[in-house]
């Protein structure tokens, strides 16, 4: 049995091409990009695929996210207020990756607490769920005295591991830590694929692979990954080079 679908959205894709196309995939949630200050032509898009999304019965959540924000809760939790305040979303999907900031290696206990503030600041500031995008190491990053992967997952609703790899094997078995961590805290996991070309690892991405092998792929990590209670379907990263492989 095929589990849920998602996938991400950042590009300005029209709404009348990106929800027929979700619904044919079986895609349940959105994580569409929300600007920091959306023009009125980027609001009225937002709306157009609300109306869709809401009419077809997918899901329509805030994409946002910066690594600076790991050490700015303010701007995060601004940028939440701001989207929800639009009444368009029902979730917020975080995608803020702090070991991206120069200071990772040299200063990484502060940028740990720092994120780990942030996700408590923009969890609490409103009653949407958070959802949070990881790496799939997050288990081998101190904090306090655990260790990153559990701390967030105390602190979100759930999680996406970027379990980015091209095959079934590959995804499931870099998603089993993060999966089994998320069965003992009762936190939903998703698993995630990625189908942009990537120069620097070709191996970790379905491109340039057809849609049906994709399929295929995905319909074993559900097989594999179902033994876990916390599993919560695949993501798909992203609408735009998903859609352009080829059949």
């Amino acid at each position: 049995m095929a589990s849920s679908r998602a996938m991400w959205l950042w590009s300005q894709a029209d709404p009348a091409a990106v929800v027929p196309w979700a619904t044919g995939q079986r895609i349940t949630e959105i994580f569409v990009a929300v600007p920091w200050q959306p023009t009125a032509a980027q609001l009225a898009r937002l709306k157009d695929l609300r109306t869709r999304t809401r009419a077809a019965g997918i899901r329509l959540s805030a994409l946002g996210g910066d690594p600076s924000w790991a050490l700015d809760p303010a701007s995060a939790v601004a940028w939440r207020e701001r989207a929800t305040a639009t009444g368009l979303f029902d979730g917020i999907h975080l995608d803020v990756e702090p070991y991206l900031l120069p200071g990772w290696t040299t200063d990484q206990p502060r940028i740990v607490a720092g994120y780990l503030a942030m996700l408590d600041a923009v969890r609490t500031a409103g009653p949407e769920p958070l959802d949070a995008d990881v790496p799939f190491w997050l288990a081998t990053v101190p904090a306090g005295k655990g260790n990153l992967a559990d701390a967030v997952i105390a602190r979100v609703h759930a999680i996406t591991v970027m379990s980015y790899r091209d095959s079934a094997a590959g995804v499931v078995g870099v998603g089993t830590d993060l999966l089994a961590r998320g069965q003992s805290a009762g936190r939903p996991v998703r698993l995630a694929a990625e189908t942009q070309p990537l120069a620097d690892c070709a191996y970790c991405t379905f491109a340039p692979g057809t849609r049906s092998a994709l399929s295929a792929a995905l319909s074993t990590v559900d097989t594999e990954a179902a033994r876990y209670t916390s599993f919560n379907g695949i993501a798909i990263h992203d609408y735009d080079s998903w859609s352009r492989m080829a059949a």
